[in-house]
Order: C-alpha cells, then sequence, then structure tokens
C-alpha cells in the first residue's frame, strides 16, 4: 500500500487531534479514509525521543479513521507502563503511526527479517509484539529479538528455543511527524 504525503499529513494531523479532543480541545471533524482497507494500527507517543506511549491493534475491521483514533487515545492514556499524557506535554510529544499487515502464521524466528517484521508470540494466555522498526531502535538481532518478545509476552527468555508457541510476522508502513509533516 503506497500512501501519498498528503493523506500522511492527515493521518498524523487526525491522531494528535483525537489527542487534544481528549485534553479540551474541540472535537475535530472525522476524516474519511474510505481509500484505505481496515487494518491493524499501532500509535507511538515519544517525549524528547523516550517512549511515552505505544498501543494499537494487530488487526482491525474498523475503518482505519475509527482505528487510529482509539490507538491514539489508548496510546496517550491507557498504556499501563506510564502515566495519562498531560497537556503539558503535548508539545514535547512526536507521533509515530504503524499500519500493519495481517499477520501471518511462520513456522520459526528464522523467517523474520529484523528491520522489515514485526513479531507477536503467543503461547497459552501470554502474548506479546513488537513493531518492525524496534530491532532496529534497540539494535539488536534476531536471538535478542526473540529473548525480549518472550520477556514482554511474561515468558521465559528463552522460552522461544522451546518451540511451544505460535510465532506471527507482519510488516508496517510508519509514519512519522519528524519526516512526514
Amino acid at each position: 500500500m503506497t500512501i501519498p504525503d498528503t493523506d500522511k499529513r492527515k493521518m498524523l494531523r487526525w491522531v494528535r487531534q483525537c489527542i487534544e479532543c481528549e485534553l479540551g480541545s474541540p472535537a475535530p471533524e472525522t476524516p474519511d479514509f474510505a481509500d484505505y482497507p481496515p487494518c491493524g494500527a499501532f500509535v507511538t507517543l515519544r517525549k524528547n525521543g523516550n517512549l511515552r506511549g505505544c498501543i494499537g491493534y494487530t488487526v482491525s475491521s474498523d475503518p482505519l479513521e475509527i482505528t487510529l483514533q482509539d490507538a491514539a487515545r489508548s496510546a496517550a492514556f491507557q498504556d499501563p507502563r506510564f502515566p495519562p499524557l498531560q497537556k503539558e506535554e503535548l508539545d514535547q510529544i512526536d507521533l509515530e503511526i504503524s499500519l500493519l499487515t495481517p499477520p501471518e502464521k511462520i513456522a520459526s524466528p528464522e523467517e523474520l527479517e529484523m528491520g522489515v517484521h514485526g513479531a507477536m508470540i503467543r503461547s497459552g494466555f501470554s502474548s506479546g509484539l513488537f513493531l518492525p522498526q524496534v530491532a532496529a531502535e534497540q539494535g539488536w538481532n534476531l536471538q535478542q529479538f526473540m529473548t525480549h518478545l518472550c520477556l514482554k509476552a511474561g515468558l521465559p527468555q528463552d522460552y522461544w528455543k522451546a518451540g511451544r508457541y505460535d510465532l506471527f510476522r507482519f510488516t508496517a508502513i510508519i509514519l512519522n511527524e519528524k519526516e512526514d509533516c
């Protein structure tokens, strides 16, 4: 899927407006992203370069504008790793949107390409997910990626070597305020 620069800016502006609305700004007019199929999407917030929130959906059947709205609000106000975003922080926040391809079940971690694929591991009621950009941002190789993915899922760090899990990969189109606005 190719997204024109004007639509990238529109999506990023929509995500920011959804967050601002929760902090007291007037409700924006809902855009129509009907040219884009429903898909999984994550919204990542960074404050001064550090993670400040990241939540989304691996798949979604909702229209893209609704998925982005929900992910934006959740990342800003419901990420359990951080306190809810405050109005004073808004001008320090950079937004990133990751639009995901449908997850594809794979047989082994060797089918993952670092920096290209994100991954989700599931075992019983445990699951963890990393977006494709995480490996590059952290400088991880495949073994480090899988170790941290297991830890994120609440599994032992070398659980991925046991083969008692389901592993999925996906790619993402990444929109970033610093680069696309």
